[in-house]
């Protein structure tokens, strides 16, 4: 595929690694940043990509790079949404057009990639935890390299990241994290964490007196031994009298700031001061997201991520398509939360940090005080739903796959041992896309399905997502997670009105002869297309949508069985324990039966690139099922 690539401004096309950056005089950095963040937008604008992240990390990006030693210097980003520019300049300039591309360079940091990315990251607050490991291997093996977190206010909203800080703060370990401070992940944050970060930025009498006494001092770095413990005692009391920073200090940090991080010279000052201090040191740096393109910094959750070309002045759309289409899947979810909560008044909603991700806005709106926005904490977020719901709330949890494999003790101890009735409504089933493996959803069927008082069921298409919900809001019995994947519905006319769906019954589609297809969720409508394909040259295959993994219906599997000679399964997730082995489990009960050929994602790592790219790779795409039932076929000497 070809792929348009940018020019870069005169500095940056002379920058191959943080070596070249090294060579400018610090008054060139202003320029260099400049460069980087036109380089960046005019990327995204016809590429797509994560955006407002980058933006904002631009001039901390050039400053960290041009202070510290890197790759022996270790930088790690919490995240990796705001990684772009440090990409750009370690070396990937010239391919960051393949960026989040079928065979391109990863949306995120990533070890194999470069040497630069020194920790893999897609899920946030793993920073901390990282750098402190890098930290101790480090003065395990007597080296004087320094290791660096870069970690966004929302990703400190997780326990992890006090974990790690209430570790490190004890090991007394020389580890800098800079706490990038712009009030977003990917919406705004929430919690009062926030309210205390606010506090200090907003802090006039703190603020004035801290700059005060760092004028008063100088820079740290020129001072002698004496004037540094006098500074430290004073920066700590100050902190300890005044508040600003005390939580830091209180976890044993060193804490600095607020500063400004769209200030390179302030950056690269602090920056040069500190990593001569040793210990554990906080320093509080103050963002916008999406700094220096407009509309993103007026609408930053819009603008967290495009995937589609836009103009880089106004930011309009630039996408031809403008044909309507289908509704996502999770708008279907968010329309519906909201009719069922109409009639229902103990439906509430809970999201950990991702109300427009998972659509749960519109029940905010309408329903501020049912529907919580609980932060990046996957784990309270499931024991807070089993809270409500051992108070006879019914509560709808709406979570990312991938996000929910953070919180699988809760899913255990906290719901299906108490047999809570929790509503798992989880989006991002299955491979995602542009995001890569590190937010593909592919393993909640497998580790769902073996926890007791868990029904696991997948819809077909809008209708049977709606009907799915409004059975599970009715039911008391025990907890029922609903998976459904990234990206566009069917579009299909859907009914208004709820009806009841009988847990555990699946439904035959089509009949067919000798191999019959049990499908889950919605690759049923790629067997659907197989099948209208395969029937045209003679092949007819039996099509049975089966909604649910656990139950099964074992009744329907049992006709299948006297009918047909073989069974394929087909399910967007891991091969492994998922769909298809519960078909297999159960026959293997069986004293005779006909053999089991399942189709699911393969046990390995599945890379990034398009939804449609993916699922051909992995052969799960419609031209993958008709050479999979050719191949049954012929293997099985059966009869089309």
């Amino acid at each position: 595929m070809e792929f348009e690539k940018i020019t870069p401004g005169p500095l940056l096309a002379d920058i191959h690694s943080p070596d070249d950056l090294k060579k400018l005089d610090p008054e060139q950095l202003v320029e260099v940043c400049d460069e980087l963040r036109d380089f960046i937008i005019d990327t995204v604008s016809i590429h797509g990509g994560h955006f407002g992240a980058s933006l904002g990390v631009v001039e901390m990006t050039v400053a960290l790079h041009y202070v510290y030693n890197t790759p022996k210097d270790l930088l790690l980003w919490d995240v990796g949404h705001q990684a772009y520019g440090h990409k750009i300049l370690t070396g990937r300039r010239d391919i960051f057009h393949t960026n989040r591309k079928y065979g391109g360079l990863s949306g995120f940091p990533k070890r194999s990639e470069s040497e630069y990315d020194t920790f893999g990251v897609g899920h946030s607050s793993t920073s901390i935890s990282a750098a402190l490991g890098m930290a101790v291997a480090r003065d395990l093996d007597q080296s004087d390299k320094k290791v660096t977190a870069v970690i966004g206010d929302g990703a400190m909203t997780a326990g992890l990241a006090f974990e790690a800080m209430n570790n490190a703060g004890a090991m007394n370990s020389d580890v800098l994290i800079i706490l990038n401070d712009n009030c977003m992940s990917i919406d705004p944050n929430v919690g009062a964490l926030k309210e205390y970060l606010t506090e200090i930025t907003t802090s006039k009498t703190f603020n004035k007196l801290r700059d005060e006494i760092y004028d008063m001092l100088g820079h740290f770095k020129s001072a002698g031994e004496k004037m540094r413990k006098v500074a430290s005692r004073l920066e700590k009391a100050v902190t300890t009298a005044i508040t600003p920073g005390g939580l830091f200090q209180a976890l044993g940090f060193k804490y600095y700031g607020p500063v400004d991080g769209h200030n390179v010279d302030t950056m690269r000052r602090y920056l040069e001061d500190l990593r001569d201090i040793p210990g554990p040191k906080l320093l509080h740096a103050v963002t916008v997201k999406g700094k220096g393109f407009a509309p993103a910094e007026r609408e930053q959750t819009k603008w967290h991520a495009q995937s589609s070309p836009f103009d880089k002045i106004t930011g309009k759309s630039l996408d031809p398509d403008t044909k309507p289409k289908p509704p996502k899947y999770q708008h279907v979810f968010g329309e519906a939360i909201v009719e069922l909560a109409d009639k229902d008044e103990d439906i509430v909603g809970i999201t950990p940090a991702m109300p427009s991700g998972s659509s749960l806005w519109p029940l905010m709106n309408k329903y501020p005080e049912r529907a919580f926005d609980v932060g990046i904490a996957e784990q309270h977020s499931i024991t807070f739903a089993a809270g409500l719901a051992a108070e006879g709330k019914k509560a709808f949890a709406a979570i990312y796959s991938t996000f929910l494999q953070r919180a699988y003790d809760q899913v255990i101890h906290d719901v299906a041992i108490q047999k809570l009735p929790v509503i798992f409504c989880i989006d991002r089933a299955g491979l995602v896309g542009a995001d890569g493996p590190t937010h593909h959803g592919l393993y909640d069927i497998s580790y769902l399905r073996n926890v007791p008082n868990m029904i696991v069921s997948s819809p077909l298409n809008e209708q049977e997502l709606r009907d799915m919900m409004y059975t599970a809001s009715k039911y008391e019995e025990a907890a029922w997670a609903i998976r459904y994947p990234r990206g566009r519905a069917t579009g299909m006319n859907y009914r208004s009105e709820f009806r009841p769906m009988e847990i555990g019954k699946g439904e035959c589609l089509r009949e067919g002869n000798n191999i019959a297809i049990l499908s889950f969720g919605p690759f049923g409508n790629y067997v659907t297309e197989a099948a209208d394909d395969l029937a045209e040259i003679g092949i007819k295959v039996g099509h049975f949508n089966m909604r649910f993994a656990k139950p099964l219906d074992t009744e329907l599997i049992d006709k299948v069985c006297h009918t047909y000679e073989h069974i394929i399964t087909i399910e967007d997730g891991t091969r492994l324990g998922g769909f298809g082995s519960a078909v297999a489990e159960y026959l293997a009960d069986k004293p005779h039966h006909i053999p089991v050929t399942i189709m699911g994602v393969p046990d390995r790592i599945v890379e990034h690139g398009t939804q449609e790219e993916l699922h051909r790779e992995v052969g799960l795409d419609p031209e993958g099922i008709r050479t999979k039932v050719r191949e049954v076929l012929k293997n099985y000497s059966l009869e089309a």
